[in-house]
């Protein structure tokens, strides 16, 4: 199901190995792992001006159904200080109650909610969250478990999966 919708992967730019191995996964036939980058469009030049790239992120997000925060110390440091685009796609997702998925690329065996990598307006907002490890398997069932049922949730704050759901998983 994740494939269908339009997933917005936010990220500190100090992590965009993390993103170019997801697309990786992606674009591997053996891993099955799918989903619609929203970040293919409104696509803004190296030289363009910050008000439009804001501008591009804005209209990207817009288009998407779901978000993959890919957490780390920097998406925290990053999506809390009020001026990188980091920060403007946090208050965004926000503005527009997107589901996010959390991914741990600070520690990929992590299963569990860790605040230090979670930026700090999604916590002060105690924003409905899943906290996940950085593995296709968990991500992609996320997004097809957790973000379809994002808006008919009454639940506030980071949640984690049970270990029976990574083992289901095979993780």
């Amino acid at each position: 199901m994740s494939y269908r919708n339009k997933t917005y992967v936010a990220f500190a730019s100090e992590n965009i190995h993390c993103y170019r191995l997801m697309e990786a996964w992606r674009d591997n036939k053996n891993i099955d792992f799918d989903f619609f980058d929203a970040h293919d469009l409104f696509i803004s030049n190296d030289s363009s001006q910050p008000e439009t790239i804001k501008r591009n992120l804005r209209q990207r997000m817009k288009n998407a159904k779901q978000i993959v925060l890919l957490g780390s110390s920097d998406a925290k440091r990053k999506g809390g200080d009020g001026k990188s685009f980091l920060a403007h796609e946090v208050k965004v997702a926000i503005e527009f109650n997107l589901p996010i998925v959390v991914s741990n690329i600070k520690d990929t065996t992590n299963r569990a909610v860790d605040r230090s990598i979670i930026p700090t307006p999604l916590l002060d907002d105690s924003y409905y969250m899943m906290c996940v490890s950085f593995q296709p398997a968990i991500i992609r069932y996320s997004l097809d478990e957790y973000a379809p049922n994002f808006g008919a949730s009454d639940k506030s704050g980071p949640y984690q999966y049970k270990s029976s759901v990574y083992d289901s998983l095979g993780l």
